[in-house]
């Protein structure tokens, strides 16, 4: 036969469930704030218009009409059509996908983005110019930004340098401009 070993238990004491309760409650939140808190802020991009085309890769060219500013809504740039006869780029200003050409927040938020959609792109001041802005621009430190970007066209390096030589060409067949033009 087989022997049992009983132990007393204590009875609880008036209010130490509650306070057990409380207790474990205290550190669930506790632990999910910590959780929110180390969770990496990132890009946010919103769609405001599908796109039907391709997405930019690393190394394209991607012709794009853009607003920038700062999050209290300030305008700090926007694009500018090219000074160049109608037609022989796409409409937009080029952007240059690769590594140092611009900020990392607007290169990755570039590469997720479809030929033909509008988007607005939120970008963490540490994907932006973080305490470093441009020397003279409106834009602050550690100023996050957002951008509402309109995808124009998607071009590999390769025809965009291709066009350039061309529109050189064109150029230089015209001669040089008469003075005072």
């Amino acid at each position: 036969m087989t022997e049992i070993t009983r132990v007393p238990l204590q009875p609880i004491k008036k209010g130490s469930l509650t306070k057990l309760w409380l207790g474990v409650l205290v550190a669930i939140l506790l632990g999910g704030g910590l959780a929110w808190a180390a969770q990496p802020k990132g890009l946010d991009l919103e769609v405001l218009t599908e796109g039907t085309g391709p997405k930019a890769q690393m190394g394209d060219v991607v012709f794009v009409n853009y607003v920038g500013k700062l999050a209290d809504g300030t305008e700090f740039d926007r694009s500018e059509p090219l000074p160049i006869p109608p037609g022989f780029f796409p409409e937009g200003t080029p952007m240059l996908l690769e590594e140092g050409g611009l900020i990392p927040g607007f290169l990755t938020g570039l590469t997720q983005m479809e030929k033909g959609g509008k988007y607005e792109l939120s970008i963490p001041a540490d994907q932006a110019y973080g305490a470093a802005p441009p020397p003279g621009s409106p834009i602050p430190a550690n100023a996050d930004l957002v951008f509402e970007v309109e995808v124009m066209d998607i071009m590999s390096r390769a025809d965009f340098e291709a066009k350039v030589q061309q529109l050189q060409a064109m150029m230089g067949a015209l001669g040089p401009a008469p003075e005072g033009e």
